[in-house]
């Protein structure tokens, strides 16, 4: 008997009255919060407009949502067409299966559309959300725990997930938790695409790039441990090909853009310098006018003091009038004495 290892939750929904909550979704929806509040951030230390990010994520999100649920239902079509299946629940997106390939593909488009609107480049965009996706890669992963799906080869590992309602038809036990795996080096990809966009200054894309990459590396071998059902090509689960396809494109886009077109963009979105330069203008009127405050109470300051410094004139003509009399009155004595002494 195992004295260590990661239970299963017993059930992945919790009934809030008549609404139930579901461990899987509200999984992804933190995710996305955390995307949107991290690559808010990034984006008006950019010189971006807070509270752009959240406005294309309109787009973005349920593009993703959508473009990730059609690539797992085109890639294991039989879980929903083949017969006894019903095609009803490829709708039912609570129950577990987003193919992120999917979803990053086609939330690109949505998120170009709402760039587009607002007249920013995708690139720009693309970079400063790229840590967040990840981070909410890490957080969605979790909710494959919720649903016990997605895990490993057997082991005896004191880290090792105990599945006990399998929902592939696999005996319950002790399993590599592959979505654990996947969580931690989703974590480790944000860190360094935030330290790498820091150290070199990456722009036009390349910081998204650097994260399709680093998330390809670990999504390789963390896919080889999987013992779920996939289709294989040539000894290889389909999401290895894919996974290395990507990263390949990923690499060859960093190389071509940083000769192209090198550095990070001045300016990601227009009309922010515009608002950054009007507050300033602000700010410089308010000092303006509290100096304009302060001239004029010192100017009526001296207007109160100034009959004092007046008087003082006043009282130097009175002794120059005083000396004029005294020497005027000196005369007549100096005549009076010069006629005696003649």
């Amino acid at each position: 008997m195992e004295l260590a290892y990661i239970p299963s939750p017993s059930r992945g929904v919790i009934h809030l009255g008549p609404i139930p909550l579901r461990g899987y979704a509200f999984c992804i929806i933190i995710g996305v919060f955390v995307a949107v509040w991290l690559g808010n951030r990034r984006w008006v230390a950019r010189g971006g407009r807070a509270g752009t990010v959240a406005d294309i994520a309109v787009w973005a999100v349920p593009f993703g949502l959508i473009g990730g649920r059609l690539y797992h239902v085109i890639t294991d079509y039989e879980l929903y067409f083949s017969e006894g299946r019903d095609w009803v629940d490829a709708f039912k997106i609570w129950e577990g299966g987003l193919g992120i390939w999917g979803a990053i593909a086609l939330g690109a488009v949505g998120a170009w559309i709402g760039c587009r609107r607002r007249g920013i480049p995708l690139p720009a965009y693309a970079d400063a959300v790229a840590p967040g996706i990840a981070l909410a890669q890490a957080l969605g992963r979790w909710g494959n725990w919720f649903n016990q799906e997605l895990y490993g080869r057997r082991t005896d590992v004191p880290w090792a997930l105990e599945i006990t309602s399998s929902t592939d038809g696999r005996v319950p036990g002790l399993y590599h938790p592959t979505f654990l795996y996947e969580s931690l080096w989703c974590i480790g990809v944000a860190l360094l695409v935030i330290w790498a966009d820091r150290r070199f200054k990456m722009g036009h894309g390349r910081a998204f790039a650097l994260y399709v990459a680093a998330y390809c590396a670990g999504r390789f071998w963390v896919e080889y441990m999987r013992v779920d059902d996939a289709h294989h090509i040539l000894g290889l689960r389909l999401n290895n090909w894919t996974a290395l396809l990507v990263f390949l494109l990923a690499v060859v886009y960093i190389v071509v853009s940083a000769k192209k077109r090198p550095g990070r963009e001045a300016v990601v979105e227009p009309g922010a310098a515009d608002d950054d330069s009007g507050a300033a203008s602000a700010d410089k009127k308010a000092e303006s006018d509290a100096a304009t405050t302060e001239d004029e109470k010192t100017s009526e300051a001296d207007d109160e003091a100034k009959p004092e410094s007046e008087a003082k004139p006043e009282s130097d003509a009175a002794d120059d009038e005083a000396k004029s009399e005294a020497e005027d009155a000196k005369e007549p004595r100096d005549e009076a004495e010069s006629a005696r002494k003649g």
